[in-house]
């Protein structure tokens, strides 16, 4: 099948419309602080659980929390802090992600407006939380400019099941191989994989090109340039 098939265009949110490092560090760094509440040994044991480098300010390339869900980083977190439920510290999590600093990977209203002159179908499937998922979209001005927008809390699962991507295809009419999943991450492109879509990987997450590249029919170094990939191919 040609990619001048493609009719759909299904993004992560996190190292895809936003560039991870810049976002999530300066969020990750403010939690560790407020949570740390000044005890230095909670401050590095809140670090090593998140594989967050204090010393750079930066996640490390192997951090569970990179493609992970928000509940899954506040059980990475809650054997630090004792008499803190998992419910309580992800509750804490996305109320303190709503108002993350947002950088975004390109200028993403007039990007988004270029591929919907195409005919392209837009989501948006995210392993945050679907209500952070909208606080972001809406800050940056696109929340309406998707057909669809899911977190991994909207009843269709997590990546990197395919079942969340396979809801899009569903939802706006798509066969799955009409579609292609784009994002930062392993998870993502072994979604797109196993749903039967077309994978691009982006370089504005911590995953480099070697590891993307086995699960991606294209790498890319920002969203930016998938319209080019796209007119190469016809679309």
């Amino acid at each position: 099948m040609s990619a001048a098939q493609i009719e759909a265009v299904l993004f992560d949110k996190d190292g895809t419309l936003f560039d991870f490092a810049a976002t999530w560090n300066t969020f990750a760094a403010r939690l560790i602080e407020r949570l740390a509440e000044g005890e230095e040994l909670r401050r590095h044991g809140l670090a090593r659980a998140l594989k967050f480098d204090l010393g750079a300010g930066g996640f490390l390339p192997d951090s569970p929390v990179i493609a992970g869900t928000n509940r899954e980083v506040a059980a990475l977190i809650a054997p630090v802090l004792p008499g803190r439920s998992i419910d309580d510290l992800e509750a804490l999590i996305v109320a303190e992600a709503e108002s993350a600093p947002l950088s975004e990977a390109v200028a993403l209203v007039p990007y988004l407006a270029g591929l919907a002159a195409r005919g392209l179908t837009l989501g948006v499937m995210t392993n945050d939380s679907e209500s952070v998922a909208r606080a972001h979209l809406r800050a940056a001005g696109i929340e309406g400019m998707f057909d669809f927008v899911a977190g991994a809390d909207s009843g269709h699962g997590a990546k990197p099941s395919p079942q969340p991507l396979l809801a899009f295809a569903a939802a706006t009419g798509h066969a799955p191989d009409r579609v292609i999943m784009v994002g930062d991450s392993l998870h993502d492109l072994v979604a797109g994989r196993a749903a039967g879509m077309w994978t691009a990987g982006v370089l504005t997450g911590l995953a480099g090109a070697d590891a993307l590249a086995p699960m991606a029919d294209v790498v890319l170094p920002d969203i930016g340039h998938l319209p080019g990939w796209l007119a190469r191919a016809g679309i």
